[in-house]
C-alpha cells in the first residue's frame, strides 16, 4: 500500500529552503520524493498549504519525570511514574516529535512499549540512569537525613551514584546490560540539586575517562550534563559526544567543542520554564530557585557565542523538569540566541538524528523512515509552533492528524488532485479530465 503526501512544500532536512514535492511512503519507509504532482500511490494525504518536515527529534527529555515540585514527588507512589510517562509521551507526540533521547529515567520496558505501540509516543533512545558522584547532581540526600533522588533504582534502572573508576566501570556495564543506548554522566553540579554548585566540576578525569572507555567498548557514546567551565572541559577531554546545557562556556570550552566535533544541546527552555513554574507556585528549595533565576541570561549568552563560533547544535528541552508538550518553545529560544531559522529546523531534525547515530531518520529522502511532521504557515516562524502542527506520521502511519486541509483522500481523488496540481504548475492541461496516460508513473 503506497501513500502519497502531495500538494505541500518539503523541508528535507538538508538545510535547503522548502520546495514543492510529493512524498511516497510504503511499509514504513519513504520510497520516493518526486516533483510536485508526480507522486503515485493507492491513497494520499492532501498537504496543500503545509510544509512537510522530517519528524522532529528532542535529544534531551525525561519522560518519567513530570515536573520538579518536591512535595508532589514525595506524594507519588513509585509505580505512578510509569503511567504518567504514557501521558508525557503522548504530549510529546502532539508536538510532532517522533524520536526522543531520554536522558535518565526511562527503562527498556518503556522503550519497548512505545516501539511496539503498546503506548502512544515517540521512539525512545534511552540512558536509563544518569550517573553522578556522592554529593553530586544525582545525589538526593537532604540535610534532614532523608533521600529524594530524581529516580529510584529498580531492577531495570541501576543506581545512579558511583564513586571511583572501578565503580564507574561496573555501573556502565550494568547500564549496557539494562539496555542503554547512551550513557549519561554528570560532570558538574546542577540547578535541581540543592547541595551542589553548577560551576563546580564533578567526577575526576580518571572516572570520566573510564566512563567513555567502557561505553565505547559497548559501541555507545556518552552525553554529559555539564554547566560549569571546568566540568565541560573535563568531559570533552575525556571524549564525550555531547555537552548538555553548557551554561558557562568560555573560549576554551568552545574551542574544545569544535576540535572534538562534539555537540551542544543547550536546553534553553529549562531555566525559563523553571522560573515560570516557581512564579506559578511550584514548591522547590530556595537554592534551586536562586540558581534558576541566576543562570537564565548567562546561559543564553554562552549558547549565543557557541552558535556564532559554529558549534554543532542539536535541539533538546529537558522536558520532564519542565512541562511535557511545551518542547517546541525551544525552537524560538534557539533563534533568539542567534541560530538562523533553517539551522533551528536542522537542529531539530537532521542534527538530532546525527547526534543519536540514527541514520534512518532526520531527513526526507528515499529509503529513510517515514517519520514526518506537517505544519501550516511559515515553517521558519516559531511562534505558536505546536498549534500549527497539522499531522504527524511515524513509520508511515498517521499518528496525529486533523480534519480540513491535511485530510486523507482516496486513490481516485489523489489521481485527480495530483493531475490538477501538475497542470497548474505546467500552465494548464486544456481543461480536460485526467486519464491514466497522464500519470507517466502508472503501469
Amino acid at each position: 500500500m503506497r501513500t502519497v503526501i502531495f500538494g505541500g512544500a518539503v523541508f528535507d532536512g538538508s538545510g535547503s529552503p522548502p520546495s514543492p514535492a510529493d512524498i511516497v511512503m510504503s511499509d514504513g519507509l519513504i520510497t520516493a520524493v518526486t516533483p510536485a504532482g508526480d507522486g503515485d500511490g493507492d491513497n494520499g494525504f492532501d498537504a496543500t498549504g503545509m510544509t512537510v518536515l522530517p519528524g522532529l527529534i528532542d535529544t534531551h527529555v525525561h519522560v518519567m519525570l513530570s515536573g520538579a515540585d518536591v512535595l508532589t514527588r514525595l506524594e507519588e507512589p513509585f509505580s505512578y511514574q510509569f503511567y504518567t510517562a504514557q501521558r508525557n509521551l503522548e504530549r510529546t507526540l502532539d508536538c510532532g516529535i517522533t524520536t526522543v533521547r531520554d536522558a535518565g529515567g526511562a527503562d527498556l520496558g518503556v522503550k519497548r512499549a512505545a516501539a511496539e505501540a503498546l503506548i502512544s509516543g515517540p521512539d525512545l533512545h534511552i540512558a536509563v540512569s544518569m550517573l553522578g558522584q556522592t554529593g553530586g547532581h544525582t545525589d538526593g540526600w537532604l540535610v534532614g537525613g532523608q533521600c529524594l533522588p530524581l529516580f529510584e533504582a529498580h531492577p531495570g534502572r541501576p543506581e545512579m551514584i558511583v564513586d571511583g573508576p572501578e565503580e564507574m566501570r561496573r555501573r556502565v556495564r550494568e547500564l549496557v546490560r539494562a539496555g542503554a543506548d547512551v550513557i549519561k554522566v554528570c560532570a558538574t553540579g546542577g540547578v535541581l540539586s540543592p547541595r551542589d554548585n553548577p560551576r563546580h566540576p564533578q567526577f575526576s578525569a580518571e572516572e570520566l575517562s573510564m566512563c567513555v572507555t567502557e561505553a565505547a567498548a559497548a559501541g555507545l557514546s556518552v552525553m554529559a550534563h555539564a554547566q560549569g567551565e571546568q566540568g565541560i572541559k573535563n568531559a570533552l577531554r575525556a571524549g564525550v559526544r555531547s555537552i548538555e546545557h553548557g551554561v558557562f562556556l568560555d573560549d576554551e570550552c568552545i574551542e574544545l567543542l569544535l576540535d572534538n566535533e562534539a555537540w551542544l544541546v543547550p536546553t534553553l527552555l529549562v531555566a525559563t520554564s523553571l522560573v515560570e513554574a516557581i512564579d506559578a507556585g511550584a514548591r522547590m528549595p530556595a537554592a534551586v530557585e536562586d540558581k534558576a533565576r541566576t543562570l537564565q541570561e548567562v546561559h543564553r549568552q554562552s549558547v549565543g557565542r557557541a552558535i556564532a563560533a559554529g558549534v554543532r547544535i542539536a535541539m533538546g528541552t529537558d522536558s520532564g523538569v519542565v512541562a511535557h508538550g511545551d518542547n517546541l518553545r525551544e525552537l524560538a529560544l534557539l533563534q533568539e540566541a542567534g541560530l538562523a531559522p533553517h539551522r533551528v529546523l536542522h537542529a531539530a531534525t537532521a542534527s538530532g538524528a546525527q547526534l543519536l547515530g540514527l541514520d534512518d531518520r532526520g531527513s526526507v529522502a528515499e529509503g529513510m523512515r517515514a517519520d514526518l511532521t506537517l505544519i501550516t504557515g511559515d515553517p521558519y516562524d516559531f511562534d505558536r509552533y505546536k498549534e500549527r502542527i497539522a499531522a504527524t506520521f511515524k513509520a508511515g502511519v498517521a499518528v496525529r492528524a486533523l480534519g480540513g486541509p491535511g485530510k486523507a483522500v482516496s486513490s481516485e481523488t489523489l489521481r485527480r488532485s495530483s493531475f490538477a496540481y501538475r497542470c497548474r504548475v505546467a500552465g494548464g492541461c486544456d481543461g480536460r479530465p485526467p486519464t491514466v496516460s497522464d500519470r507517466s508513473d502508472r503501469p
